[in-house]
């Protein structure tokens, strides 16, 4: 069993960045991929962003790419996500999911995932 609670989350500026972190329990959170998911209101949930259970490989949605930095620490069990260029589009409830498959098959297949946490809301004011 994993629990994930999500942290950081804010109101912030255009172009400005926030740092969201995700803790998991357990001792088998090396054994797992990470990833990051949002849903803005009145939109489904979204991939965002997932890393390997190593750290080596890391997936990111378009959207993202260049602006968003995942990133973990097996010995905190922790995994982040940097957001920097932060744009009102951003804005969303931001998830950690867990998945004990491969992470470039996160964004695809989000049925599938082990386990969410419980969110964090990011706010982007234009």
């Amino acid at each position: 069993q994993v629990q994930l609670v999500e942290s950081g989350g804010g109101l912030v500026q255009a172009g400005g960045s926030l740092r969201l972190s995700c803790a998991a329990s357990g001792r088998t959170f090396s054994l797992y991929a990470m990833g990051w998911f949002r849903q803005a209101p009145g939109k489904e949930r979204e991939f965002v962003a997932a890393i390997s259970w190593s750290g080596g490989s890391t997936y990111y949605a378009d959207s993202v790419k260049g602006r968003f930095t995942i990133s973990r620490d097996n010995a905190k069990n922790t995994v982040s996500l940097q957001m920097n260029s932060l744009k009102p589009e951003d804005t969303a409830v931001y998830y950690c999911a867990a998945y004990r498959g491969s992470a470039q098959d996160m964004g695809s297949m989000p049925g599938n995932l082990d386990y969410w946490g419980q969110g964090t809301q990011v706010t982007v004011s234009s």
